[in-house]
């Protein structure tokens, strides 16, 4: 089986690596390594964590809506398609995305 993974980037920038864990129905869970644009966007998706869990969706969908305008793109490092409209959540070692 071939070990997929994705580059999360901002312009030219690396966010962070994506590796394939598992996948679950709509989501694609998988492991994060920070890159060196994470402490830039951080913020976003720490919002966005904490919304959700204290029940506050219009906070969450306000937090995910900014983290959508952030200009982040899914660069397949296996080569492929790069995935422009997703969602994405991030949260310590760990980070789901649909799209």
């Amino acid at each position: 089986m071939i070990e997929q993974s994705w580059s999360l980037m901002r312009g030219d920038r690396l966010v962070g690596t994506l590796r394939l864990e598992a996948v679950d129905m709509f989501w694609t869970d998988c492991d994060f390594r920070p890159g060196p644009e994470w402490p830039e966007v951080r913020p976003l998706f720490d919002a966005s964590r904490d919304a959700w869990v204290r029940g506050d969706r219009q906070a969450a969908r306000a937090a995910d809506s900014q983290i959508c305008e952030a200009g982040l793109i899914l660069v397949p490092q296996e080569g492929g398609a790069v995935i422009m409209d997703f969602l994405v959540r991030i949260s310590g070692e760990k980070a789901r995305f649909r799209w």
